[in-house]
């Protein structure tokens, strides 16, 4: 067994795809891990902000939660007639495109990638923040506990959705019981307490500041949103019908989520509970209520599972995201190609390299990742919910006036939150996404003009008809007298009358014993000497190569390289690569081909 086939498993066949979709109780796990993952941290990130005005402030903390869960419903209630618009999956992207136009639609292709990332990189450092909480003398290994995290969930996810789904399911239902649990203990606890009072140090702000702060704890809190768009993109995942089973998924990720996120603010709030370098909000809290006993590691343990383990709504999501994109030529083809598991492997391992890079940059510090994120989203909300207005003017159809007034709301609640968040974010960190989006558009776009041209230029319709070849020049470069060179002779001899030997000296003894062997072993094919006063064995042979090309203008010339295959891998890296680079050379000359002559070593 291959190391491949141990960490993958077995290829499946093409036809068996439908079997690897997933159900709706699969499919809350592996697209909804990543929204329902933010109650763990979207408290945190308002009262961050809050409690820089003092205890005055934090009463908001409510409020904003609120208007939160609110918009939480709004985004759900657009997206659920996404889905039926569009079974086939893209989400924004599609909806932008069709809807709006290629610019929009690569504008909310490029924040959702770019967001994709992010999550990945937040979740799993978030998750790691959960452990380092209860367990301090891990706080200095969190990179390393970052990187690890992504690889395994990288090698699970390269083994397919429905594996991947099957071994993520079971931590985040744990997650959500003890997240249920907490609040109504908590919710019983408060009963016999009274308010808690905030001891954070008054300060004077102007009535502007304080507005801003309110706003940027909102924006902050808005992170609870993230990966709600998920099911849209990932319709196609799901069992027949599609549509349906997607939909009521959406549904019961939205009160989950609305339910557990208000439950945990209103908490924090009651037990005046304050954010901490060392301890996470949501560690305080269950602390606070079961003490340090079983139900508090229970929800440590089941809190950095569920946020190492919402990295993998990006896992099911950008490799489908891409590959749609890529299928409609705005990326490389190769992202449209399925792996053995028949997931978009390389979509995967695209994703797994820039998270890593991302989590490494920023030291695995979840405050400093925090900044950058739902910019992207929020953009891609609004592109959505504007191309679901246009298309309900478009096509109308029974309801319409109904479904295009949930989609203004939308898109007006989603324009304003992505307009706040980029305001207040910008300085801390926003900015790189707002840059990150044009430019990754611009490069969408330059890859297909280039498939364009390709296309073009491959295409039989604009073929004209070409004179055949009137000459066949071959030359065999070689190294000196062995097996592998008399087997690249015979092969020459064989396609060709002109066949000419090349040899390049670096050391005339050596030529000296080259010719007089080459008159024994030759056979009858001319050798040629060339003259390398600089020792290199490329350059005389592409001068010579070109000169025979300036020869014969209606000619083709063939390289044959003799080359051998050692039996280990390892054995390549103890024999120059010549050939290779010889190969690389010749495909950028034209009316040059290159061929190779393997001898298999034993």
């Amino acid at each position: 067994m291959s190391i491949k086939t141990f960490l993958i498993g077995r290829p499946i066949e093409s036809v068996k795809e439908k079997h690897e979709r997933v159900s709706k109780f699969t499919g809350l796990a592996v697209f909804s891990s990543d929204a329902m993952s933010s109650v763990a941290y979207a408290t945190e990130e308002i009262l961050i902000v809050l409690v820089l005005g003092g205890a005055g402030l934090l009463h908001y903390s409510m409020p904003i939660a609120i208007g939160i869960t609110t918009l939480i419903a709004i985004v759900a209630a657009s997206y659920f007639q996404t889905i039926h618009e569009y079974p086939s999956g893209g989400g924004a992207y599609i909806v932008a495109k069709d809807n709006l136009g290629i610019n929009a639609g690569l504008a909310a292709g490029s924040a959702l990638l770019i967001d994709y990332v992010l999550t990945v990189s937040v979740s799993i450092s978030s998750g790691v923040a959960a452990i380092t909480s209860a367990a301090p003398f891990l706080y200095k290994y969190r990179v390393m506990l970052c990187i690890i995290s992504l690889l395994v969930i990288t090698v699970v996810n390269l083994r397919g959705v429905k594996e991947s789904g099957k071994i993520f399911s079971l931590p985040t239902y744990f997650f959500i019981a003890g997240i249920v649990i907490l609040i109504c203990v908590g919710l019983m606890r408060i009963t016999s307490l009274q308010h808690a009072t905030h001891p954070v140090q008054a300060h004077v702000y102007s009535d502007i500041m304080m507005i801003f702060l309110i706003m940027k704890a909102f924006s902050s809190g808005c992170t609870a949103l993230t990966g709600i768009e998920a099911i849209s993109n990932g319709v196609r995942a799901f069992k027949a019908p599609e549509s349906k089973n997607a939909g009521i998924t959406l549904i019961w990720m939205a009160i989950i989520l609305g339910f557990s996120f208000t439950g945990i603010t209103f908490l924090t709030h009651r037990f005046g509970i304050l954010p901490s370098d060392n301890e996470t909000i949501l560690s305080q809290l269950a602390k606070t209520i079961f003490s340090q006993g079983f139900f508090y590691y229970f929800i440590q343990g089941t809190t950095f599972l569920i946020l190492i383990l919402a990295a993998n709504t990006s896992f099911a999501d950008f490799p489908r995201l891409s590959s749609i994109m890529a299928q409609d030529g705005y990326l490389p083809r190769q992202l449209a190609n399925r792996g053995d598991k028949l997931v978009f492997s390389n979509g995967v391992i695209i994703l797994s390299i820039f998270s890593a890079i991302l989590m490494a940059s920023f030291d695995g510090d979840t405050h400093s990742l925090i900044p950058l994120y739902a910019v992207g989203v929020f953009l891609s909300f609004t592109l959505s919910q504007a191309g679901m207005v246009v298309h309900w003017l478009k096509f109308k159809g029974k309801g319409w006036v109904k479904h295009i007034i949930i989609n203004a709301l939308g898109t007006i609640t989603t324009a304003t939150v992505s307009l706040v968040i980029s305001t207040t974010k910008f300085i801390h960190g926003a900015w790189m996404v707002i840059i990150a989006i044009p430019i990754i558009m611009y490069a969408t776009k330059k890859i297909n003009l280039h498939y364009q041209s390709v296309s073009k230029q491959l295409s039989i319709k604009n073929a004209e008809p070409t004179e055949e070849y009137i000459h066949h020049s071959v030359v065999v470069p070689i190294s000196g007298i062995q097996s592998a060179v008399l087997n690249a002779i015979k092969y020459a001899k064989a396609i060709s009358g002109d066949v000419t030997a090349v040899y390049v000296c670096l050391d005339p003894v050596v030529t000296a014993n080259v010719k007089k062997s080459w008159e024994s072993y030759g056979m009858g094919i001319p050798l040629v000497i060339l003259e390398s006063p600089y020792r290199s064995i490329i350059e005389p042979l592409m001068s010579y190569i070109d000169d025979i090309r300036d020869s014969y203008k209606k000619g083709i010339i063939t390289v044959v390289l003799p080359e051998f295959v050692p039996q280990k891998w390892w054995h390549h890296l103890l024999h120059n690569q010549t050939a290779i680079f010889i190969k690389g050379i010749i495909l950028f000359k034209e009316g040059v081909v290159s061929t190779s002559v393997p001898l298999h070593l034993k």
